[in-house]
Parts: structure tokens; C-alpha cells; sequence
């Protein structure tokens, strides 16, 4: 099962490979029925980036698992007047933990982990006797840690151990009862999966899914090859940010990628693609239902039911919920000077990548997506994804076009 796409999804890798460099001659349909000309996508993502100073944009379309568009706007430098293009290495951020998470489900289904299985039960010692963990030494519910929990954030770890006031890490609830953001579980998977079952996360990633897909361009650490064409970051107020050369492998977030490459990771997760069907479907299977008002604070105590009827969750890496066309998966990527996001809806295979190299993407993106993708019940505040309704001359941006009524929403199971 290890090289299941090998076997089974060399068409699909093959159309993979060559549909970003391709993917502009035909129309896009969106969920709803509008057909879009690529020349019109181009006019929307422009427009909108004008409208809220956005430096530099990525975005690609998938439908039916292929990606159908994908075109680079803006500028990765400013001050060099240099342009974004598909090859441009961009920051990640945490779309690192969604990369991750298909090595996750390999493993699972190779049946080298499981996810319900305590981590200890993977570790040739007690956890709090590794000196990266020994703040844990004392709370027995280090114990009670899955794979599951590290992956859908339920450890009841803060976001990161150096936003605690003391910088230890500790539990703030028991593991595997609350959805509580943390890069700390991401990392603790990565740590578990090298120390239990000796593997080099970094290599395993490139093995099992960057070479097969074709993301030449896309790496846990810094390449000196990735130079010639990289994008710096902007902040909300225009300035630079220098792009981070990542040395050390960091599953919550050191991932380097360009359009080009991640798009073509997006479509294959939407295919399926290097999985088995039953691995597919865990992956992006809700085992955690979402109560917080938003998704940061991580540990904010403050909760509501307003996310209960489109059943906001979280899965193996991904965040999910249900649209008026079906189940859906999401996941954003932020950082100072990096704002992305992704988001497919499964029965159709279609989906929306956005890569950024500028704070302001964000307050545009649910704009995007409705505009791109379709009227999708995108979770907006409790993303923070707040919209623009100024851009900073004074210039209001165009209200998104009335979209023809939306089918009603799925019953609740």
C-alpha cells in the first residue's frame, strides 16, 4: 500500500504534473453554475487585491480533482519591483500540518500507527523523560495522547509553548475532550513518529509526496536552489518582512512551496490519490465537533452554537464542515507576511488555493471564494478572516455578484 499511486494513480499524477501549466484556457464553473472566463477570474483576483492593497497572490482552481487555474498576481519583492509567478518559493506556514497529515494516513494505513493508540505505546521511554518534554513529568495525561488527538488539536496544549507566561508546556484540559489549536501536538506527532519509529520526517515527506507529485520546489528546510525566486513577506502596513530560511523540520510549520507545487498536492488530495479509499475518508473524517467562537485565542474558554448547524469540526490535519453542496475541508496557513488558504468540497473534488506574501490577503478571501468557488458557508469569523470593506485610499470594493440561490443544507446525520 506504501506506493498505492504508483500502481493505481499514474493517469491522474500525469494530469497532475501538467495541469497548472495548463490551466488557463477554459472556463471555470463555480458550485453554484456561473461559468467564469479565465480573463474574468484574472479581472476578480486583481479587483480585489486592489481593493485592500494586497502585495502578492497565488491562486488555483480544481474541479473534478484537476486543477483547472492557476495563475500568480503581484509582486514577491516591492522594493525590486520583482513579480510573483507559479515557480515562486512562498512560506507555507501551516499548511505544513495539512502536508503532514497524508504522511500521517500513510503510515496509518500501512499500519505502522494507529491513531487511537497511545503515543507511549510508540516511545522506547516515558515521554516527560525526553528533556523537550519533561515540563509534562508529574500530569499522567501524557498517557492518554493519540495520533488523533496530536492531529485534530485536542491535546489541551497551548498554541505554542513560548505563548505560556512561563514557557512550559502544560495541559489546559484533558487531551482528546476540546478543540484547542496547537502547533505543539503537530510537532509532538513529528517527534513520536522520529523518536518511536525512527523515521526522518523531512525524507519521508519528499519520498512518499513531494517526488511523486512532481513539487520540485517544495521542502521542510530552506534550499539554496529556492533563492533565485522567493517571495518576501509583507506586513498590514506595507513593510517587508524577509522570507525565514527554515533549517530544522518543523511539521506544525517550516514548509517552503510555490503554486505550482502545492496545487498539485491539493488535487491529489481531493482524488485521493497515494491512500486507500477507508484512509481518504479518515482523513477528512469530523472527529471532533468546534464550539469556540473563533479559532484563535486557541484557549479561549468562550463558546457558541453558532457553528452547530453547518457542524464546524475538526479531522486528521483539517478543519471540516458542511456546505449547501456537500462536506468540506479546510485549512489555513498564517504567519507576519504569509496568509493562506485551502479548501476543497469533496463530492464534486473541487477547491480553492490562496498563497499569499502580504498581511491584507486575508480580509479578501472570503470575497474569493465566493466569487471563485461558490456561496460555501465559509466559516468566516471564527477563521478571522474579517472582510475589507475600505482599502486604504478610501476605494470600497465591488460587492461580490449575486450568486443564484444555493441548495439548502444537508441533514444532520
Amino acid at each position: 500500500m506504501r506506493y498505492h499511486w504508483l500502481s493505481a494513480g499514474l493517469t491522474a499524477l500525469a494530469l497532475a504534473l501538467a495541469g497548472p501549466a495548463a490551466a488557463r484556457s477554459k472556463a471555470v464553473t463555480t458550485l453554484d453554475g456561473r461559468r467564469l472566463s479565465p480573463v474574468q477570474v484574472d479581472a476578480d483576483v486583481r479587483e480585489l487585491m486592489a481593493s485592500n492593497a494586497v502585495v502578492g497572490l497565488d491562486v488555483a482552481l480544481i474541479r473534478d480533482g484537476q486543477v483547472v487555474y492557476a495563475r500568480a498576481f503581484g509582486e514577491r519583492n516591492v522594493e525590486q519591483g520583482l513579480p510573483m509567478t507559479p515557480q515562486t518559493v512562498i512560506y507555507g506556514a501551516s499548511l505544513t500540518k495539512a502536508t503532514f497529515a497524508y504522511l500521517v494516513m500513510q503510515l496509518v494505513q500501512e499500519g505502522r500507527i494507529d491513531l487511537d493508540r497511545p503515543t507511549a505505546d510508540y516511545l522506547p521511554k516515558p515521554l516527560p523523560d525526553y528533556p523537550k518534554y519533561a515540563d509534562l513529568a508529574g500530569d499522567a495525561r501524557w498517557r492518554r495522547l493519540t495520533f488523533r488527538s496530536l492531529m485534530n488539536h485536542t491535546t489541551g496544549f497551548a498554541n505554542f509553548r513560548f505563548l505560556e507566561p512561563d514557557g512550559k508546556l502544560r495541559f489546559h484540559h484533558d487531551p482528546g475532550t476540546r478543540f484547542g489549536y496547537s502547533g505543539e501536538g503537530i510537532n509532538l506527532a513529528q517527534f513520536v513518529l522520529e523518536q518511536g519509529l525512527g523515521l526522518d520526517v523531512g525524507a519521508e515527506m519528499q519520498r512518499r509526496i513531494f517526488a511523486p507529485l512532481g513539487m520540485s520546489r517544495t521542502s521542510l528546510t530552506w534550499r539554496a536552489d529556492f533563492a533565485g525566486d522567493v517571495a518576501d513577506g509583507y506586513l498590514k502596513d506595507g513593510s517587508l518582512k524577509a522570507h525565514h530560511r527554515r533549517e530544522d523540520v518543523r511539521a506544525a510549520g517550516s514548509m517552503d512551496t510555490t503554486l505550482d507545487d502545492w496545487s498539485k498536492f491539493l488535487a491529489a488530495v481531493s482524488r485521493g490519490d497515494g491512500l486507500t479509499r477507508r484512509a481518504r475518508a479518515e482523513l477528512t473524517r469530523r472527529s471532533i465537533d468546534i464550539d469556540s467562537m473563533t479559532q484563535f485565542p486557541t484557549l479561549s474558554e468562550a463558546a457558541t452554537d453558532a457553528y452547530r448547524p453547518i457542524r464546524l469540526g475538526y479531522a486528521v490535519g483539517w478543519a471540516v464542515y458542511e456546505t449547501p453542496y456537500g462536506h468540506a475541508f479546510f485549512k489555513e496557513g498564517h504567519d507576519d507576511g504569509a496568509g493562506n488558504f485551502a479548501l476543497c468540497v469533496q463530492a464534486q473534488r473541487a477547491c480553492i488555493l490562496l498563497l499569499s506574501n502580504s498581511d491584507r490577503a486575508e480580509g479578501i478571501y472570503k470575497a474569493m471564494v465566493e466569487r471563485l468557488l461558490g456561496p460555501v458557508n465559509l466559516p468566516w469569523r471564527w477563521q478571522g478572516y474579517i472582510p475589507a470593506t475600505v482599502g486604504v485610499a478610501g476605494v470600497r470594493p465591488a460587492a461580490p455578484r449575486a450568486p443564484p440561490p444555493a441548495p439548502a443544507l444537508p441533514p444532520r446525520p
